[in-house]
């Protein structure tokens, strides 16, 4: 399923023959999109996504696929990066990050479709000044057992300093960076989502949620059950993530202690 360009879900277009798309030789933009075995929807996120600014390359990261999706990436004329084995979750940004060369970084996932009028909205963001322009996806707090994902994402913003963001997340697809911000951040962090957004805090990059994209209804890893092993994998980014952030600061993430003297204790 595709999403509308207010988020909802619209109806999938059967793609008979792959549109060509030209890479540009000087791109602005620098699209990254990790595949594993998602080719039935790859051609028609390569086209959208080659439509969000004149100068755009199309990096496909292709990690352990075995459905073709490298060599419809190609036919498409996509650059390509490609591994035989799986390189573990989110390490495709990284890859993709480090190999393109546009002032404008935009991360897709290889299983969900978005109009080409909504990522632009991102892509405007950071072309206006905007560092990390994030998905303004929350993810719902209005229920009686709130997901612990969804407590991560609001915790870390908290800690921030960001509680404007609510729940908003690098973890959460569609975002777009900057070149700054990738510079800043590091290329090789973007492979553990919360923590790159701790860096680009602490580096007083300019993060806003840009545009709301309903990826809740569309993510095939939101049906894979209660024992979801990306749930685990998640939590553990935004415990290192804050743990990245007490090693800034200390113990209290600079919260003051107002007037206790906890020390004290010790010679009692």
């Amino acid at each position: 399923m595709a999403l509308s360009k207010r988020g909802r879900i619209a109806k999938e277009p059967k793609i008979a023959h792959p549109q060509f798309i030209l890479n540009s030789l000087d791109p602005e933009v620098s699209v990254i999109i990790p595949v594993m075995n998602e080719g039935r929807r790859l051609a028609r996120i390569i086209s959208n996504a080659r439509k969000v600014h004149p100068k755009t390359e199309i990096i496909v990261v292709a990690n352990g696929s075995r459905d073709g999706s490298d060599r419809l990436a190609k036919k498409m004329g996509a650059r390509v990066i490609t591994f035989k084995d799986p390189l573990g979750h989110d390490v495709g940004r990284s890859v993709g990050a480090k190999a393109a060369v546009g002032n404008i970084l935009l991360f897709l996932d290889g299983d969900i479709i978005f109009t080409a009028s909504s990522m632009k909205r991102l892509v405007r963001a950071v072309k206006n000044g905007v560092d990390v322009a994030l998905n303004k996806y929350n993810g719902s707090l209005e229920k009686k057992k709130v997901h612990s994902v969804v407590l991560a994402k609001y915790t870390l913003n908290h800690i921030l300093s960001l509680q404007h963001l609510k729940g908003a997340s690098l973890t959460a697809i569609p975002h777009a960076l900057s070149r700054r911000a990738v510079m800043k951040i590091g290329a090789e962090n973007l492979a553990v989502p919360p923590k790159a957004q701790a860096i680009a805090a602490n580096e007083g990059l300019m993060i806003e949620a840009v545009h709301y994209f309903d990826v809740g209804k569309t993510n095939p890893r939101k049906r894979r059950g209660p024992k979801d092993p990306l749930k685990e994998l998640i939590i553990g980014d935004h415990l290192e993530a804050i743990r990245y952030v007490l090693d800034k600061t200390d113990q209290r993430d600079g919260m003051t202690d107002t007037g206790r003297l906890r020390e004290l204790v010790k010679h009692l």
